[in-house]
């Protein structure tokens, strides 16, 4: 399997500019982010932290071009992201980023195996099945390929959700919470498993976390609060 090409020559993979996200209700103009400036470097693991409502996955999601901001602009590889629409976005997503997510995403009528097997066949891979088997061995779920999500406990859907996230070999890894919804035991194991896949792939890693253990593995932590860096 082929890495994700590195650029020596740049050295940021992310950066943000002056970004600000507003959101209007019947009453006023509510300020979720407001002028945050951002560099994020080829290979560097992020942590993301601040309490509840500062505005941390509204980043996360900005940054992934899940979202558009209000004002400023987000550079993936140079590029300009936020100039945009969402289907030239959608296929950046799938060239250089994988997602892992605290509620697993997986979806509920496909087996482990065919769940981490779906991003490797919507860019049309021939050993999509192999690929994804080797995968799924790789996070212990070896007996576990033909189970579907409900069949699977927390840990093992996390586990899943591992496998498809690092299955096309993604510059860039994007992560919400990723222990929110297992326990502490599980959740030590998942981070193991994060940090593993993480340095063999070389991937750069964008975590949000409440989890102050999954913070301090990363190379440096930001800190949002009431919607700016701090």
């Amino acid at each position: 399997m082929s890495q994700s090409p590195v650029n020596p020559t740049e050295n940021f993979i992310i950066e943000a500019k002056e970004l600000s996200k507003s959101v209007f209700n019947s009453h006023a103009k509510l300020h979720i982010l407001s002028g945050i400036n951002l560099k994020i470097q080829w290979g560097e693991s992020l942590a993301i932290v601040g309490e509840s409502g500062s505005g941390k996955s509204t980043l996360l999601g900005l940054l992934a071009g899940l979202d558009t901001p209000t004002t400023g602009h987000v550079d993936i590889q140079g590029q300009n992201i936020t100039l945009l629409n969402e289907d030239k976005r959608a296929v950046i997503r799938s060239q250089l980023i994988g997602f892992v997510f605290q509620s697993f995403q997986l979806l509920p009528n496909l087996t482990a195996l065919e769940n981490v097997m779906l991003p490797l066949e919507l860019r049309g891979d021939d050993e999509a099945e192999a690929v994804a088997t080797s995968f799924l061995e790789r996070v212990g779920l070896k007996e576990r390929l033909k189970h579907t999500p409900q069949k699977l406990s927390g840990g093992e859907q996390q586990r899943v959700s591992l496998a498809r996230a690092f299955v096309t070999c993604p510059a860039i890894l994007f992560a919400d919470e990723p222990t929110g919804n297992l326990d502490s035991r599980t959740g030590r194991q998942i981070i193991d498993l994060l940090f593993t896949l993480n340095q063999e792939q070389k991937t750069t890693l964008i975590l949000v976390t409440h989890d102050k253990a999954l913070a301090n593995r990363c190379h440096r932590t930001i800190v949002l609060q009431e919607g700016q860096l701090v």
